[in-house]
């Protein structure tokens, strides 16, 4: 199985944008959000990954069909040193979960900026907890701390974040 990660070029961001309402949708779950009068969710950061210099967003493909996404950015809740990056937004579709995809997709964005990292997950999504620990755990060993109970990250539930370097 071929599974290759592509920087999302800025024509490319509508698509980007509809992936997002999927990965929203399957997040509603947590945070029992609803869609708005248009019957979206939205995402308020989306054009920043063309304007600001530490946003990164990649497709995930399978086979050349698109199977996700990762954004980064620079923005962090719990490390305050400007050079961490964080991963905003992590989204493997359904279909191709629990195949090794999303696992490897991880890796690879950890791999293309390494240094010091950090990710949140809502403490009722164990599945992300998890997948999340496996993986830092696998690339970045010991330097992985834990923090619970992390502020301002959801609107409605303290955060789990991971902290560690590669």
């Amino acid at each position: 199985m071929k599974i290759e990660l592509f920087p999302v070029k800025e024509e490319e961001k509508t698509i980007l944008g509809h992936m997002l309402e999927l990965y929203n949708y399957d997040f509603s779950e947590f945070e029992d959000t609803d869609v708005n009068d248009l019957g979206l969710y939205g995402y308020s950061y989306l054009d920043c990954y063309w304007t600001d210099d530490r946003r990164y967003a990649f497709f995930i493909k399978v086979e050349g069909k698109l199977a996700g996404f990762a954004m980064v950015c620079g923005h962090c809740y719990v490390s305050k040193d400007k050079d961490t990056l964080f991963m905003s937004e992590f989204f493997v579709m359904r279909k191709y979960r629990k195949k090794g995809i999303g696992e490897y997709a991880a890796k690879e964005v950890l791999k293309k900026h390494k240094g010091k990292w950090e990710l949140t997950m809502h403490p009722r999504n164990k599945t992300a907890l998890k997948f999340w620990k496996k993986i830092v755990t696998e690339i970045a060993g010991d330097t992985l701390k834990v923090h619970e109970n992390v502020e301002d990250v959801y609107p409605n539930s303290p955060a789990i974040a991971l902290t560690f370097k590669i």
